[in-house]
């Protein structure tokens, strides 16, 4: 066998090495993700009891509270108004 035949042959084994590590490499990296995949679907349908059963019953009271919250943003400018009034009426 001559030198060129020698490294074409290892040129081509070295090209079948370098598939099958990367190929072995995207199995265990599929492998990772399908069990990450059915991680995700089992903490979805948890929180999705958790909002269905616990958090539904509090809405009622959220939307309240938002409620007295705009009321309260919104007199921020009224508010802000008078205590500028007050604050050129100071003395210096």
């Amino acid at each position: 066998m001559s030198e060129n035949d020698t490294l074409i042959l290892l040129s081509v084994i070295l090209a079948v090495v370098v598939v099958a590590v990367l190929a072995g490499a995207l199995i265990l990296v599929r492998q990772g993700l399908t069990r990450i995949s059915k991680g995700l679907d089992t903490l979805a349908g948890a929180l999705e009891g958790v909002e269905s059963e616990q958090l539904r019953t509090l809405e009622p009271s959220v939307k309240a509270i938002n409620e007295q919250f705009d009321t309260i943003v919104g007199a921020f400018p009224g508010i802000a108004g008078k205590a500028a009034i007050v604050a050129e009426r100071r003395p210096r």
